[in-house]
């Protein structure tokens, strides 16, 4: 007995016990199981434990369940290959990142957390009242905007701002905002500034917000512009998709054509279309 117990301390001291198990000896397999079900995030730190945990974050099926449904879609329409030429694990890498179509004039990425999709527009995509005229509007180039370049109105009678998409999106409930700030922003000794001299007529009148789908939705908004000097969200309204592995086409519009009086001192940036549930994080897009 003390013989036994003498040897078990031994081994306990001068190394690990060939008794006690230990990561390395999981099966790939079992590790792989239990990490889709977990969040990207973790899997990718879980990936640096050890060997095993690295080969089973790879596994396709794994990467799979992270995918939005329409991930095939995304891969050729977006990035232009065939699903079948790359892993799950670098599709969903690759659509982590804002990924430009149309001429560079709207992006699409996943969410890194979630998977789920998130679509903007620059207002480059949009038809707008005078935008080609430069006694009404400025293009000024801008590190705020992930398009780089925004679009500053300096003054008109009417505004009206329209725009379309054809995009297949997951089965869910989509909000669509415009990104919109009062005053035009430039920097002063390395600080951010902010110019609302050319501001006014927003408080006159509302702006009117619309959206419509090639399926019938329908969805209205109005308020006044009032926060100046932040970039803002306006919300125009929700759309569903089912799902239904087809495009889905929008149109959306701004306006405020009360030709009683002129408004100014806005600038635009973009349309950003997001899972409704996204509406408390706007500030990170």
């Amino acid at each position: 007995m003390g013989a036994g117990s003498s040897s078990l301390a031994l081994e306990s001291e001068g190394g690990s016990s060939p008794l006690r198990p230990n990561l390395d000896d999981v099966p790939e397999s079992s590790v792989a199981s239990i990490l889709m079900h977990l969040d990207p995030p973790e899997i990718c730190k879980l990936a640096k434990v050890n060997k095993t945990f690295h080969g089973a974050s790879l596994a396709d099926f794994v990467w799979e369940t992270k995918l939005p449904s329409n991930y095939k879609y995304l891969v050729e329409k977006i990035l232009g290959q065939s699903p079948e030429s790359l892993s799950k694990k670098e599709i969903y890498a690759r659509l982590c990142q804002p990924n430009c179509f149309e001429d560079g004039t709207k992006q699409v990425w996943l969410d890194k957390s979630s998977g789920k999709i998130c679509v903007a527009v620059s207002y480059k995509a949009l038809r707008i009242t005078g935008i080609d005229d430069r006694r009404y509007w400025n293009h000024i180039s801008s590190e705020e905007s992930r398009f780089n370049t925004i679009a500053y109105l300096q003054q008109i009678w009417w505004l009206e701002v329209v725009g379309e998409l054809e995009f297949e999106f997951p089965a869910g409930t989509y909000s669509l905002f415009f990104k919109l700030q009062l005053g035009k922003t430039s920097k002063k000794f390395g600080r951010r500034a902010c110019n609302v001299d050319q501001v006014h007529g927003w408080g006159v009148k509302p702006v009117r917000f619309h959206l419509s789908t090639s399926n019938g939705q329908q969805a209205s908004s109005e308020c006044y512009l009032h926060q100046q000097g932040k970039w803002g969200h306006y919300r125009v309204g929700d759309f569903v998709a089912d799902n239904k592995n087809t495009p889905m086409k929008l149109k959306f519009s701004m306006m405020q054509i009360d030709c009683t009086h002129t408004k100014g001192g806005v600038c635009l940036d973009s349309v950003f279309i997001c899972p409704s549930e996204f509406r408390e994080k706007l500030k990170q897009f």
